[in-house]
């Protein structure tokens, strides 16, 4: 499946997320896919991305660490299911989305949490889910520079 439509199945399935297990599930679910995403554009992305990616990869892989990997049978997997990349601009540009959405749930367990562990992890999480957006962000903007420098060679 191409990366921007699992992307918006991140996102549809966090915002239904229920309680505080489910919520951290789906952060799981969605720094897995901004690893796989990331390996992607370490791999055969655009030459200008790829170091961002390959730390994107690490730091999305930093943040399935922190939260735990759930119980899910592998079809769920969405990380499992990106087959193409499309659009690199656009699915970077839904990443950078989904991750903010997932430092925003994660804020929200982390008021409400009951102990202390659950509170770190949270805000271990969420640092991770920082961290990964500010190298899409960056990647965004390398993009831009390659656009304008081309567009300036014409």
């Amino acid at each position: 499946m191409e990366a921007v439509r699992l992307i918006g199945a991140s996102r549809c399935a966090l915002m239904k997320s229920g309680d505080a297990s489910e919520t951290m599930a789906e952060a799981w679910q969605a720094q897995a896919l901004a690893q796989a995403i990331g390996s992607r554009l370490a791999v055969s992305g655009p030459p200008e991305l790829r170091g961002e990616a390959l730390g994107l990869t690490e730091l999305a892989g930093r943040g399935c660490g922190v939260l735990g990997a759930p119980a899910l049978d592998v079809s769920r997997l969405r990380a499992a299911q990106l087959t193409e990349l499309g659009d690199a601009r656009g699915a970077l540009l839904e990443l950078g989305g989904l991750l903010g959405e997932v430092g925003i749930a994660l804020v929200g367990i982390a008021c409400a949490a009951a102990d202390e562990g659950t509170y770190w992890q949270c805000m271990e999480a969420i640092d991770a889910a920082d961290e990964s957006r500010d190298r899409v962000l960056e990647m965004l903007r390398r993009l831009a520079v390659r656009d304008q420098g081309a567009a300036a060679g014409q």
